[in-house]
């Protein structure tokens, strides 16, 4: 008798069907979401050796648009942190802004190999599951290693859940450990799926014991901004990088 596993049955459309057709609404939710604003939190909760919570770092901030015309994102509420493992600083946790939103964009699908896994559902939504793995690695570049949930009705991507690597391992910011990141969408205006939840969990290894960590961010409010007001002096709104984040200082 055979132990390999059954291959899953074969989607209602071809595999690459519905990648191509994935990754063109990527590009039109790339386009859009610079039109958007909304209120991001940023939660870090640290553990003890117990499991229970011993600190937490929140952040809160707002993308709008300014009275100048630019697109802006302030902080509403001042950083607060009772961590005790490390100290944080407002420029550290945005080391996490340039993870792109959407990494599987038309122009960057041919850097990936996806193989189809099979079906699951997602917050009752029916779903493609495949599999996402770089066909090279560099230094200059990172590449997103991981699953992804794909709607079966409009091909949206709906879910991801995976890492950053490039030649020399996994990637993360400079100042956190986290590595593996689970993250939903939301779908705005019954048109774009824009990521709305974000976790991962580590573990950091000090002297004196094992701390675990908790990072959440959430995406909400999510709002058309207002036209730029037609001047000279305006500049509207760039879209963010589709290109992978670089590489940090550290491995």
């Amino acid at each position: 008798m055979s132990t390999k596993p059954e291959p899953p049955a074969p989607p209602a459309l071809p595999p690459a069907e519905i990648i191509r057709k994935f990754s063109k609404n990527e590009d039109q939710f790339l386009s859009v979401r610079p039109t958007y604003g909304y209120r991001k939190t940023l939660r870090i909760d640290e553990f003890g050796p117990d499991g229970k919570q011993t600190g937490q770092y929140m952040l809160v901030t707002e993308v709008t648009r300014a009275a100048n015309g630019q697109v802006i994102s302030k902080v509403v509420e001042k950083p607060q942190s009772s961590l005790h493992t490390f100290t944080l600083e407002t420029e550290d946790v945005k080391e996490l802004d340039r993870m792109p939103p959407f990494p599987l964009t038309s122009s960057q699908l041919p850097k990936y190999d996806l193989q189809y896994l099979g079906e699951e559902q997602v917050d009752e939504v029916d779903t493609y599951i495949f599999q996402v793995k770089p066909k090279a690695l560099d230094r200059a570049k990172a590449y997103f290693d991981g699953i992804i949930w794909v709607d079966k009705q409009y091909l949206d991507v709906v879910k991801t859940y995976g890492k950053w690597v490039n030649e020399l391992g996994d990637v993360h910011t400079s100042m956190l450990p986290f590595t593996m990141f689970e993250t939903y969408r939301e779908n705005v205006d019954g048109k774009y799926w824009f990521p709305s939840y974000m976790r991962s969990d580590e573990t950091i290894h000090l002297k004196d014991g094992d701390f675990p960590l908790r990072l959440v961010i959430k995406w909400t409010d999510f709002k058309r901004l207002p036209p730029a007001a037609a001047s000279g002096t305006s500049s509207p709104a760039q879209p963010a990088p589709s290109a992978p984040p670089p590489v940090p200082d550290k491995p």
